[in-house]
């Protein structure tokens, strides 16, 4: 049996490789955070370039795992240096508006204590501010399917495992 095309030729296969990079299509990836308080409200964030609130996080840079996104955001537009737990919610968005589709993650940050609720601050520029929010103020905060999200991720929180959502559902 004839060895591989990677183990035979490895230029040609990293040429491969890299004519597929060039040619096939790619995700912008998101990631986001559930966190919670001692009384179970969810931090939310208010970024002054959208309309409403949102769960804390953001956008992958370029070659950037999504765990690793989460945390970075995080500290950037909170101050915030949480270990990133488990995985709660991909979902999948379709394009809208001028923005192709994407792929947003959730991931379980945990319960902050007193303490570390007292030394989160706002640090991003593009934040107006933040806030913990009980389950029927975050109907009247988040947009439609950014709730339907973090609801799906508070379920997935309490079934034990992770949810593929499309658009939110």
């Amino acid at each position: 049996m004839e060895a591989p095309l990677y183990e035979r030729d490895p230029e040609a296969w990293n040429a491969y490789l890299a004519e597929g990079n060039a040619k096939q299509a790619r995700k912008r990836v998101g990631a986001d955070v559930l966190i919670r308080d001692e009384q179970g409200r969810i931090l939310l964030v208010d970024p002054k370039y959208k309309p409403d609130w949102d769960l804390p996080g953001g956008m992958a840079e370029a070659n950037e795992a999504p765990t690793a996104a989460a945390r970075r955001e995080l500290k950037e537009e909170l101050g915030l240096d949480l270990e990133i737990g488990r995985l709660l919610v991909v979902d999948w968005v379709p394009p809208h508006g001028p923005w192709d589709d994407s792929l947003m993650f959730i991931f379980d940050g945990g319960i902050l204590g007193r303490e570390q609720i007292g030394e989160m601050r706002t640090v991003d520029q593009e934040l107006a501010s933040h806030r913990f929010a009980t389950q029927g103020e975050m109907k009247h905060l988040l947009r439609p399917y950014v709730l339907d999200r973090a609801q799906s991720a508070l379920e997935a929180l309490q079934a034990g495992h992770a949810t593929y959502l499309t658009h939110g559902r």
